[in-house]
């Protein structure tokens, strides 16, 4: 054998099978547990977008995007470009029977405030 070829040889080697099989498909993105405003409205509204198993909800005449978790928890609120307190995201989950509100504002304050009482009062309605 060559010296060339043994080094060719050996170098092919190296780069063999490592057994670690076929690329594996990239993980789903992981859930929002919390809202990091810091990230901004566009960043944030498309990572709860890219979550898993979130349905939109019907929302005919309404400003805003419905997004509920299969399992129920947590629900978004996505403003739309026309909503009086866009840009704004908002997140409810319940655990232990109470229901909590978080959010991002980066759009008007008093308007957001609207935002927040008209969905938890969406909340109240249908918990009747």
């Amino acid at each position: 054998m060559r010296p060339w070829a043994a080094a060719a040889a050996l170098a092919l080697a190296a780069c063999g099978d490592t057994g670690a099989g076929p690329p594996q498909a990239p993980p789903p993105p992981a859930a929002v547990t919390a809202l990091d405003c810091a990230k901004g409205f566009d960043t944030l509204s498309a990572e709860i977008a890219a979550m898993p198993d979130l349905v939109q909800a019907p929302s005919p005449g309404e400003p805003y995007r419905f997004l509920n978790h299969r399992s129920g928890n947590p629900s978004f609120v996505v403003t739309l470009p026309d909503a009086p307190a866009h840009p704004a995201i908002l997140m409810q989950s319940s655990a232990g029977g109470a229901t909590s509100t978080s959010g991002c504002r980066w759009g008007h304050e008093a308007r957001y405030e609207e935002l927040v009482a008209y969905i938890r009062s969406l909340k109240d309605a249908r918990g009747r």
